[in-house]
């Protein structure tokens, strides 16, 4: 069995986690929305081992990573409004698909066959030395089974992916918690494919104030497949059932709350007491995660969620309850009272 490294954050784990993914292994390493699992995005062989250990579908296609947008856009085709986003949120938690240069290194393995790219610079120093050391995009979905909820501490990575990577790169507790928003540049008006780390009211105003098209939040439906991660219906899933806009809790279920939480729950994970989007984004997948398996252990029946609203960051992180939520293989339906 594969014994999986864990490196500290200092400079000698930061290189020897380089040296792994230049020589086409794969390595897990915190950005500052959640942990990634890191591979040469230029080579096919490690691009086709991340989604084995994940156990992700190959029509799902990957995010790569680079350091700067100078490095972005040596692979993508820079159009106004791409010049305009990076400008005010790169680095940061924003993923921007565009057309795929012609002489564009990233294999096909990771774009699923696609025209397109899916590709970010994301925050936080340690990230970004590491990018800057391997000198090549790095593919890196979230480091988790595919499916399941998404790591933000190394810890996280290690309960889903340990023996089936190589290194995990201890980078500390992602701040922002949830997966980077996703537009579309790649046809004629901007559009909305993933609400995530920033707020899509943030980015239609620097839409805006370019005198570009609007932003179109309705997902474009394709024939070949999601044109970019976290576009499958069901996703980020806890084990117990998880049942949304709950106003009322039994005594054999763990609640989820927001503001002020609902009594009689058996176990209670408040996102945010003060009703903060920012605060509850950070907390969401921690707070799954340790109701899922807290909840396990005490034989409950399932998690309810109380509503969060669709200010701020509501819209990402109540995209992500909804899709933990959706049937999957194996689950019964109807696991629990319809919440109100």
């Amino acid at each position: 069995m594969l014994v999986t490294e864990s490196l500290g954050a200092g400079p000698e784990g930061a290189a020897r986690a380089a040296a792994l993914l230049q020589a086409g292994r794969l390595v897990a390493f915190g950005t500052e929305t959640v942990y990634g699992l890191g591979a040469d995005a230029t080579d096919p062989v490690a691009v086709r081992a991340v989604f084995e250990a994940k156990g992700r579908p190959v029509h799902n296609p990957l995010i790569a990573h680079v350091a700067d947008a100078d490095a972005a856009f040596a692979l993508v085709v820079r159009t106004p409004a791409a010049r305009a986003l990076a400008a005010s949120f790169w680095p940061g938690p924003l993923t921007m698909v565009l057309p795929k240069r012609p002489d564009c290194i990233v294999c096909a393995e990771a774009t699923a066959g696609l025209p397109t790219l899916a590709i970010r610079v994301p925050s936080g120093p340690i990230a970004q030395a590491l990018l800057r050391t391997v000198a090549r995009p790095v593919a890196a979905p979230s480091a988790n089974p595919s499916g399941r909820i998404s790591p933000t501490t190394a810890a996280h990575v290690l309960d889903g992916l340990a023996g089936r990577i190589d290194a995990v790169l201890d980078c500390g507790p992602c701040p922002v918690g949830l997966e980077s928003t996703v537009i579309d540049l790649s046809g004629e008006r901007p559009r909305l494919l993933r609400a995530g780390g920033i707020a899509a009211e943030a980015i239609a105003s620097v839409l805006a104030a370019a005198g570009l098209p609007e932003l179109d939040h309705a997902p474009r439906a394709s024939a070949a497949g999601p044109a970019s991660p976290g576009m499958l219906a069901s996703h980020y899933a806890p084990r117990l059932p998880l049942r949304l806009e709950a106003d009322a809790v039994a005594g054999d279920e763990a609640l989820l709350a927001f503001g002020t939480a609902l009594p009689g729950a058996a176990l209670t994970w408040n996102l945010s007491a003060g009703g903060d989007t920012g605060e509850a984004a950070s907390r969401l997948f921690a707070g799954l995660r340790m109701l899922d398996e807290k909840g396990i252990q005490l034989g409950l029946r399932g998690i309810a969620a109380m509503r969060v609203p669709g200010a701020g960051l509501g819209p990402a992180i109540r995209d992500r309850l909804a899709r933990a939520a959706a049937p999957r293989p194996g689950q019964p339906t109807g696991a629990g009272p319809a919440g109100g």
